[in-house]
């Protein structure tokens, strides 16, 4: 009520005066208090462990005395009478409990209390039962739970879901002696492009195909689930072990064999398919999903169905954790850079360095380059570890240069991911550490792999040709490894070649790989490249790389990577330096 519209004047309202007015009689007729109750109710007595009704309202009388006058003999009737007389043992004053029975339209539920009426002297203890209708409470939270627990677009069990039916399984199921189960993952492949191109519509429609399809290879008792967007499981007993394992499989595989219809084209679903079976019945069915997944994951790498093994879930795990970490180390500065000086070999000058990222982290320790680059690539987070090397490399020339007092005659070269470069904006990246730093892009060498260049030959020629506008040097790394032929080399601009190390390491005792040493340098000077040799560990292999004409070498011969003030010294006392 408003404020404004408040009556200024309390009525004047008369309470009933004294105890004694506070009551009504006591010699009301019990059917008129039973009568007043909105819902059944019924006074029963109870001697000599039999149960009687004493009186109830019409409600009760409609319902449910048959149930408790013993009349009928219904699977529930008896459950009522025993829950009723459970709780008049008990000994307590009053209790409430829901009791179910099958009505004319399926089952119906009901709240019921009973308590205890004042004793009378020479007469059986009396009751009050009640029972307040609760069917359509029931209703409501069974279709929210079903919507809880299942996929609005397919219809069928989500993740949570998924959970509670292999539970469900495994405790009411049969199953025979030795048995065990098994969770298959599915995810479907380049489901994302099938979004981007045709719309989120055409998404769905294959999504309700494909179940369609799973389901109907199904064996009686599997369960099929979708588990996320376009990941889909399935829980299936298996008798035979692995063998039936690889029988459903084949059955996955049939299903999504042929084209699926969308709109007027036709798509061919591949996926990829991981398996985890159980090491018995009492295996936690939670463990067994998330070692699927996690072999589904390996599965979209390797091409194959991949069967879970042991370590690859701890694997997946330490994944995580590097990830996660490693998030929290872009944002808070904990990565280093290492610098490995790179030696003209024919006067033993340091030209300059290839600047390596270097990770200490409290909680995981030393964290390879090998791993976290991995797994930066693996989850996006390549694009900020990239841009951060970039920066701080151009940074470190800066400083150098103030400490010399001049632009100091070295350069640096820096790592380009093939995944940073689909992603990211590279020659952006560049211009901007350059111009931040003030330093030439002569001075900064972008180093890429050949894979980098054969991923997406276009968008790799444009970016070349976009660091070629900033006047940097472009060094193809791990040469000899890849699938680059003379046409490619001849028709890209770059100006250095790295021979991988495993040629260099190992060319003094195999004479195949000295073989392919001269012909990447021979290669390279008929081309007006450079060539720099990786792994130069002994002071042969540096006189033997300097005879054969190399112009650049680098490995633990000469230094190890080092930080940034121990590689300026480094520099330093070798400067002018006249052999290797």
């Amino acid at each position: 009520m408003s404020m404004r519209d408040r009556p200024t004047e309390t009525p004047d309202v008369k309470l009933l005066s004294g105890h004694d007015g506070a009551h009504p009689s006591p010699t009301l007729p019990m059917p008129d208090w039973m009568a007043a109750l909105p819902f059944p109710a019924t006074i029963l007595s109870f001697e000599n462990n039999r149960l009687a009704m004493v009186g109830a309202n019409a409600a009760f009388a409609h319902s449910f005395e048959c149930i408790l006058s013993g009349k009928a003999e219904r699977s529930h009737a008896a459950e009522w009478r025993k829950r009723i007389v459970e709780s008049i043992l008990s000994g307590r004053d009053s209790e409430g409990f829901e009791l179910r029975r099958d009505g004319a339209l399926g089952p119906e539920y009901f709240y019921c209390t009973v308590g205890r009426l004042p004793k009378r002297d020479g007469k059986p203890d009396l009751f009050l039962f009640t029972a307040l209708d609760r069917t359509s409470d029931r209703t409501i939270e069974k279709n929210l739970r079903r919507e809880l627990l299942s996929d609005g677009l397919t219809a069928l069990p989500n993740r949570t879901g998924f959970g509670e039916e292999i539970e469900d399984r495994l405790t009411n199921a049969p199953w025979p002696e030795n048995a065990q189960f098994g969770v298959i993952a599915i995810d479907l492949s380049r489901f994302s492009r099938v979004n981007e191109s045709l719309g989120p519509m055409a998404g769905d429609e294959l999504l309700i195909t494909v179940a369609k399809r799973l389901k109907s290879g199904l064996r009686q008792g599997d369960v099929l689930a979708r588990i996320g967007g376009n990941d889909f499981a399935i829980f299936a007993r298996l008798n035979n072990g692995l063998s039936d394992a690889l029988h459903i499989v084949q059955r996955i595989r049939d299903a999504l064999s042929y084209p699926i219809r969308l709109s007027d084209l036709q798509i061919r679903v591949d996926c990829a398919i991981g398996c985890a079976l159980s090491t018995s019945l009492s295996e936690d069915p939670e463990d067994v999903v998330r070692k699927a997944q996690a072999a589904v994951k390996i599965a979209k790498r390797s091409g194959k169905v991949e069967i879970y093994r042991n370590g690859v879930l701890k694997e997946a795990q330490r994944r995580f954790s590097v990830e996660s970490r490693l998030r929290d180390a872009l944002a808070q500065g904990g990565l280093t850079l290492a610098y490995q000086p790179l030696i003209h070999l024919q006067t033993g000058e340091v030209t300059g360095f290839e600047a390596l990222a270097r990770w200490e982290d409290e909680e995981l320790g030393h964290v390879s380059p090998a791993e976290f680059i991995a797994v930066a690539e693996e989850s996006g987070l390549i694009t900020s570890l990239g841009r951060w090397a970039a920066y701080e490399a151009a940074q470190a020339l800066s400083r150098w240069d103030a400490k010399f007092g001049q632009p100091a005659p070295l350069g640096v070269n820096v790592n380009l991911s093939p995944i940073q470069m689909a992603r990211d904006d590279v020659a952006s990246m560049f211009e901007e550490a350059l111009r931040y730093s003030g330093i030439s892009g002569k001075r900064m060498t972008a180093e890429l792999t050949e894979s980098a260049i054969i991923a997406d030959p276009e968008k790799a020629r444009k970016l070349l040709f976009a660091l070629k506008d900033l006047h940097m040097p472009i060094a193809m790394d791990d040469f000899g490894t890849g699938y680059s032929n003379l046409a490619s080399l001849h028709s890209l601009p770059i100006d250095i070649l790295k021979i991988d190390r495993s040629f260099v390491t190992s060319m003094l005792e195999d004479r195949d790989k000295e073989i392919m040493v001269r012909t990447i340098l021979s290669l390279a000077e008929s081309l007006g490249l450079h060539v720099t040799a990786e792994g130069i560990e002994t002071q042969e292999l540096a006189h033997a790389l300097q005879n054969l004409g190399c112009w650049q070498g680098q490995g633990y011969y000469f230094a190890r990577p080092m930080p940034e003030a121990d590689a300026y010294d480094y520099w330093r006392a070798r400067w002018n330096f006249e052999t290797v």
